[in-house]
């Protein structure tokens, strides 16, 4: 009878682990299935806010590259590149590197360049910078990254690729020039990347 009660018990925990068990994996996988597509909506947001829809026609999530260099793209990792196109024809790239000298770290950024060579816009993705100093890079905290919308190689000339201290047209910010300088070379790069690789990039 004793035997009987303790096999009795022994498989009610078994029974109730692997329910619990189940109920943990199945909760957590509704919930990384959740996150992940708020994650997704984030990120075309963001790729929204420099492209916007109406700009292209084709699905911006499966239309993509990898590529890599570490010079230019600022990481040795793939770089994931959103290829824009409308009735087929290619509309703009949208880039994403690293500007790996940030004052505190690298800067992951959003980079999209139309087909001509010309800035769509600029947002940053992840950064460390310090808080009321670097995180001016955020357009929730001011307009300075809209500077680079429409700019190219050729505007400006390619020495002016720089903040203000170091001689060029770019503001940096009061106490904090390591972050824009970082910003804006990884943007200057970004750009170089382009020109050499369009035809590639498209293909």
């Amino acid at each position: 009878m004793l035997i009987q009660k303790m096999l009795h018990s022994a498989g009610m925990l078994t029974l109730s682990a692997l329910l619990g068990g189940g109920l943990v994996a199945f909760s957590f996988e509704v919930t990384d299935q959740q996150i992940q597509a708020n994650q997704r909506a984030a990120l075309l947001r963001g790729l929204n806010e420099i492209l916007p829809a109406e700009r292209y026609d084709n699905d911006l999530f499966t239309d993509l590259s990898y590529v890599q260099n570490q010079t230019l793209l600022g990481t040795e990792k793939p770089v994931i590149v959103y290829r824009a196109r409308k009735a087929g024809h290619p509309v703009a790239a949208i880039l994403t590197p690293s500007a790996p000298d940030g004052y505190n770290g690298e800067i992951r950024l959003l980079v999209g360049i139309n087909y001509q060579g010309q800035l769509e816009g600029v947002r940053i993705v992840s950064h460390q910078e310090t808080p009321g100093l670097g995180d001016w890079i955020e357009l929730r905290r001011s307009k300075w990254i809209l500077n680079f919308k429409d700019r190219s190689l050729q505007n400006p000339l390619s020495n002016q690729w720089l903040v203000k201290r170091d001689g060029g047209i770019f503001d940096q910010f009061t106490g904090a020039t390591i972050t824009p300088r970082a910003v804006v070379k990884a943007v200057k790069n970004s750009l170089l990347f382009f020109q050499s690789y369009r035809d590639q990039i498209f293909k």
